[in-house]
């Protein structure tokens, strides 16, 4: 059997593999971005929102790496690849079975031999000749066996290698996923909490607003009791009061709905970061601008275009595969027994049974079916191919529009800042006006809303600058580690 195996392996050896070899796509991409940014500080883009200094974000995107159940069940998926890897694996090997059994068996009396047993002066009663292994009608056999089994198809074609390379791509895409469900998650924390920061800024300005329209409310109620002026300019700046204080509930509602969605990406549950994030915080100062790089980086770094090269290098493997049935099968297989009538003899010399057998099968007819799996397989690869190609210009497609939008909102917030500016002057000399008699209260009520709107504007337009860069940060794919 020693030699029957070492022939096998001889033959597998000696074998080949069918189907196309793969080779990574030369995908034409621009030599760079239309978009780009002021030149700044590279951040390392593993770790990007470090660059915020904010130690809280820091913490939670630290938690949500660790404890995010999507992410958790990402590298689930991983664990699933590999113990398929290893199936794939193990089809290149032998596979044995040890048994072991006894067997007994009673002869009818009436099996027609008795008689000629009588004559031979077996006792005609029944019962077997110790020895003899025999058994006449009326007696039985008792048979004790242990062995072991060996077969093997032997990859001749390399459809079991083909199988492997298969296995291993999916368990590399696998674990690309898992890094691009990461940049996801990260990109997500961060987003959110920008955004809480954003609305307590905006309850802040609210809150200050509200301070100061009481305090103008009160002027104007003295100068009513003074008779200075008529009981319209105090309704008309309760009225603006009122409506200052209408905005707080559901800027605290939108505040209260980010720490819940914070809490579920960290893995803890809506309500966990309450307590945690309900002060208040200031949002973080704007870092340098990131360069954007070269869009031939993105082949590099971008965990989803990775992902998709590998499952384009499954599905070339997944032609070899199906391209293998089209060639002959090579199975060995081989047995070694101990058999014995007897317990006392089972493990001698004697009692060594051996088998060996070898099947070669070719395909002759199958109405089609195999070329068919090929077409299929040839179908699966095509479309791999585009799914790759597509991945690829939807990855600098992001980075463009980040930075399209980065830049965009970097005008709009210095002119934001400049509105807000002429506002506070504007109502300052409306109130002025008012005060001195020049003007009726109209044009004070019309500076406040301007104020209190640019305020808010500006303060959503900082935000949105921060949530931008990280959006940038994740259409480069940062947020994982080599």
């Amino acid at each position: 059997m020693k030699r029957f195996f070492l022939t096998a392996s001889l033959l597998a050896v000696a074998g080949c593999k069918v189907g196309p070899n793969y080779a990574v796509p030369d995908l034409p991409v621009p030599p760079r971005f239309v978009e780009t940014t002021a030149a700044g500080a590279t951040a390392d883009p593993s770790h990007w929102w470090t660059q915020f200094h904010d130690p809280e974000l820091d913490r939670l995107i630290m938690r949500a790496i660790a404890g995010n159940l999507d992410l958790q069940t990402a590298k689930t998926r991983i664990t699933g690849a590999r113990a398929q890897e290893r199936e794939a694996r193990s089809a290149l090997l032998p596979s044995a079975n040890a048994s072991a059994g006894v067997n007994r068996i009673d002869f009818s009396k009436n099996a027609g031999l008795a008689s000629l047993a009588s004559a031979f002066g077996s006792g005609g009663g029944g019962g077997s000749t110790p020895g003899q292994g025999i058994a006449l009608p009326g007696s039985g056999i008792t048979t004790w066996s242990i062995g072991i089994d060996a077969s093997w198809e032997v990859d001749l074609f390399g459809g079991v290698q083909r199988g492997i390379e298969g296995a291993r791509a999916r368990t590399a895409a696998a674990e690309w996923n898992v890094r691009d469900m990461q940049v996801s998650v990260v990109a997500e924390v961060a987003s959110d909490y920008l955004m809480l920061r954003s609305l307590q800024s905006q309850i802040a300005i609210a809150k200050a607003e509200l301070i100061r329209q009481q305090a103008t409310l009160r002027l104007i109620d003295a100068r009513q009791s003074a008779g200075l002026v008529s009981e319209l300019p105090q309704r008309q700046q309760s009225l603006q009061l009122s409506n200052v204080a209408a905005t707080l509930p559901q800027l605290e509602a939108r505040a209260r709905d980010q720490i819940h969605a914070l809490g579920v990406l960290v893995g803890e549950g809506p309500g966990a970061l309450t307590a945690e994030l309900d002060p208040a915080a200031l949002l973080p100062a704007l870092p340098p601008a990131v360069p954007a790089g070269l869009p031939s980086d993105l082949l590099r770094r971008r965990p989803d275009v990775r992902a998709a090269e590998r499952q384009l290098a499954a599905a070339t493997a997944d032609v070899g595969v199906a391209t293998a049935d089209l060639y002959p099968k090579f199975n060995l297989m081989g047995m070694a027994e101990l058999i014995s009538t007897s317990l006392a003899t089972l493990v001698e010399r004697n009692s060594i049974q051996t088998t060996g057998n070898a099947a070669f099968t070719l395909p002759i007819f199958d109405g089609g079916k195999r070329r068919g799996v090929i077409a299929e397989r040839e179908a699966s690869r095509a479309e791999a191919l585009l799914t790759y190609k597509k991945t690829m210009l939807v990855a600098v497609q992001d980075v463009e529009d980040a930075l399209a939008d980065y830049n965009a909102e970097l005008k709009r917030n210095a002119e934001l800042r400049r509105g807000v500016a002429a506002a506070e002057r504007a109502t300052q000399l409306a109130q002025a006006s008012f005060l001195t008699g020049l003007t009726d209260f109209q044009p004070v009520l019309d500076a406040q809303g301007s104020v209190l709107s640019n305020r808010n504007t500006l303060a959503q337009s900082d935000a949105t600058l921060l949530t931008d860069l990280a959006r940038l940060y994740k259409a480069l794919g940062g947020g994982w580690e080599a």
